[in-house]
């Protein structure tokens, strides 16, 4: 029952990640660049996503630029939502410049499904309020 915004620039990666997704009862939005994501998120309803899955390297606007832009948004859950970078690159530099842009979790590619779930409930378990339950 998520509400997943997918931040992915690559046509299979995104039908790959939605399949996965969906078998999971999770519900997908797609955003082909960060710039989309962005404006997508910026235009959603506040707690609209439970999650937003990011790419690190698209074209008109990177992963990283869009996190930082998303974190700064002025809205209730621009600061809380979870964003999980996506991404082949997955060095411990790679991941601390995530984490710095202000991205909450980390997902190396090719995806290893057990991976991506146990990331995604981790990360959306710990920005849900004290007393809230799952949808």
């Amino acid at each position: 029952g998520l509400h997943v915004l997918l931040c992915e620039d690559h046509p299979l990666n995104q039908e790959i990640a939605k399949t996965l997704l969906n078998e999971e009862h999770v519900l997908v939005s797609i955003a082909e660049d960060g710039q989309q994501g962005v404006r997508e998120f910026a235009s959603s309803a506040i707690g609209f996503y439970d999650a937003i899955l990011m790419d690190v390297r698209m074209p008109v606007m990177d992963g990283l630029e869009a996190t930082r832009r998303i974190r700064g948004l002025d809205r209730a859950d621009a600061g809380s939502v979870p964003i999980i970078a996506m991404t082949a690159d997955a060095f411990e530099d790679d991941i601390h410049r995530c984490l710095d842009a202000g991205m909450t979790g980390h997902v190396a590619k090719p995806i290893d499904p057990k991976t991506l779930f146990e990331v995604l409930r981790e990360t959306v378990r710990r920005a849900r309020p004290a007393g809230e339950t799952e949808k």
